[in-house]
């Protein structure tokens, strides 16, 4: 038995060791510059890592101090960053590129950030117009090259030999149970509370997920969403541990080209990604010949048809005929390698996941929150493992329970393991009303096991409202549901204290006017659109097919049309896309008081 096959890790910083002694590659870690994609072999990043630990302790920064790092996606120098910090002790505190000037003030007093690393000229304007109201930040940098603002590269240096035995010592003196990470949830409503991380937290996670994916060194992974996200974050240390290369896209414009360069095995995604284009292929439908448009049509209502279980005779003939017509050139358009694509932050589309699964790209719902670091859940990749419309099994070392479980076994869900967070950051109340009395954590999120093992959200605990009837509405299922039709957009379910439920809608306005032009509705622009009679009855024509589908008291009897689609950048959703009700109530305010007066 070699070393080599006793070695494990136990922090995060143990994993570039533990994937140099077991499978070091040329490309582990790779990002794009200019036309180029620039690779880091396992050895460079440990060379990277250790040259910013040099560059902190030449700032005089010592263990326990917080830096920021705010960006829109990860990068190969976002890791040499984050780990090189980690290795001595300093707590990386990421920060979301969309967050509100006042949750940005809050968060860099609340941490006492004293330096802040940001991508490029927007973000780093951002953070520079805040500065004089954050005693302890002293200086802010960019990743990307600008003629008047320190660059990141600064912080890189080449250790002495006295950096070299200060950084064995620290490194040496970290342990599992310690905080690594700072990371601040914005809740949809009051200040954002700082989640605190361990080592132990996230490598439990990291481990727990790696027993139940086939990856390995043979992977190549592509990564996207931002690393202000654990999810993300857990993710690409998941793909290290698991020595898979991880290509870093460009932004959210490039990933298709990025994904036919790359060619990934796997990534991640969230629910709006696989929405949009969903979306896009039918705008393009729009465009197409009848005949073709006929054919696009039919093989997407098979794929929304995918089982969950064994493929009838007759089904597989379909599947089969869609792939060749259809799915295939899906499949093209992504590299033609992807064998998993895993979604998480917010409830998915079932008919998304079959139709996406049906197309070869084997769509993996989970569940997790940032108190959890984050995964709780994932549907599996193995026969059997897993089920669409639910959030799959929980992983290994993880125990899930409902609390106070009603007639249908639904209730608040618990969850309890070495993966649940030291607690928030400075808040004691806050951390201990989170908890229950036998240390189980409160995830705030109602649900149930189905089919046994699978665990399935129905709704947020604080978004479940009463009507005046005194019936409960849980909107987000009937929110999905809604969603499931090409031409809404966006929608918020209402009626709280109120005699039934409406909906605010945003709909597709790319689909509508092509649905104007073939009902002879003359078309102007989306703000007189959601006023025209002929559309407004449209719409309520399709609420009436949805309401076939939901319970009496959670019929839909109004429909409010908007024109603006909501956004994070204007509050309207948290940065992991969540919507904020009570922003959306308080903005639409007069036109539900008209609705229900």
């Amino acid at each position: 038995m070699s070393h080599a096959q006793h070695i494990d890790f136990q922090r995060i910083i143990d994993i570039f060791p533990y994937q140099q002694a077991k499978y070091p590659t040329k490309s582990a870690l790779s990002g794009k510059q200019g036309l180029q994609w620039q690779s880091f072999s396992t050895e460079a990043c440990q060379t990277q890592f250790d040259r910013v630990s040099a560059g902190m302790l030449q700032l005089g920064l010592q263990r326990g101090d917080k830096v920021g790092i705010m960006t829109r996606q990860g990068s190969p120098a976002w890791t040499f960053l984050d780990i090189g910090m980690q290795q001595i002790g300093i707590i990386v505190v990421p920060i979301h590129a969309i967050i509100t000037e006042r949750d940005l003030i809050y968060i860099l007093n609340d941490a006492e950030v004293k330096y802040c690393i940001t991508q490029n000229r927007e973000l780093h304007d951002k953070v520079k117009a805040i500065q004089p109201s954050v005693n302890s930040l002293k200086e802010i940098y960019t990743l990307e090259e600008l003629p008047d603002v320190p660059h990141w590269s600064a912080l890189s240096i080449e250790p002495t030999a006295v950096h070299q035995s200060q950084m064995l010592s620290l490194k040496a003196a970290i342990h599992e149970d310690d905080l690594a990470t700072i990371i601040y949830t914005s809740g949809t409503t009051g200040n954002p509370k700082g989640v605190m991380l361990s080592h132990k937290n996230i490598v439990s996670n990291i481990k727990a997920t790696l027993a139940s994916i086939p990856l390995n060194c043979d992977k190549v992974s592509l990564s996207f969403l931002p690393m202000s996200h654990i999810f993300e974050r857990m993710v690409t240390y998941t793909y290290m541990a698991a020595g898979a290369s991880l290509y870093f896209a460009e932004d959210l414009d490039n990933i298709l080209s990025n994904m036919r360069e790359v060619r990934p095995h796997y990534f991640t995604a969230v629910p709006r990604l696989l929405e949009k284009t969903y979306d896009r292929i039918q705008e393009r439908a729009c465009k197409l010949p009848l005949a073709l448009r006929k054919i696009l049509n039919w093989a997407i209502k098979v794929g929304e048809k995918y089982p969950d279980r064994r493929l009838s005779p007759m089904y597989w003939w379909q599947q089969k005929l869609a792939y060749l017509l259809v799915f295939r050139l899906w499949r093209r358009a992504t590299g033609r390698r992807i064998e998993g694509i895993i979604v998480g932050a917010a409830a998915l589309q079932p008919n998304l996941a079959r139709l996406f699964t049906a197309a070869g790209f084997n769509v993996k719902e989970g569940y997790g929150l940032t108190e959890t670091s984050p995964v709780v859940s994932f549907n599996r990749f193995e026969p059997g493992g897993h089920h669409f419309g639910t959030v799959g099994i929980p992983v290994p070392g993880v125990e899930v329970k409902i609390d106070n479980p009603d007639e249908n076994g639904e209730g608040e869900i618990l969850v309890h393991g070495p993966n649940v967070m030291l607690g928030y950051y400075k808040q004691p109340e806050a951390t201990a009303a989170v908890f229950t009395e036998d240390g189980w954590l409160r995830t705030g999120d109602v649900g149930g096991f189905k089919h046994k093992h699978f665990l399935a959200i129905t709704d947020r605990k604080k978004d479940i409202f009463k009507t005046s009837q005194g019936k409960y509405v849980a909107p987000q299922h009937i929110e999905t549901l809604l969603k499931s039709s090409p031409y809404i957009e966006q929608c918020m379910v209402i009626g709280h204290n109120r005699a039934f439920a409406a909906v605010l809608l945003v709909p597709n306005f790319v689909l509508l006017e092509q649905w104007c032009k073939e009902n002879d509705v003359h078309w102007t622009g989306p703000q007189f659109m959601v006023l025209n009679p002929k559309v407004q009855q449209f719409y309520d024509q399709r609420m009436e097919e949805f309401n076939t589908e939901l319970a009496s008291h959670e019929k839909l009897r109004r429909v409010i049309l908007l024109h603006e689609e909501w956004t994070a950048e204007d509050g309207a959703f948290t940065p992991t896309l969540k919507v904020k009700r009570p922003v959306l109530l308080e903005r639409f305010k007069k036109q539900i008081e008209e609705v229900y007066s």
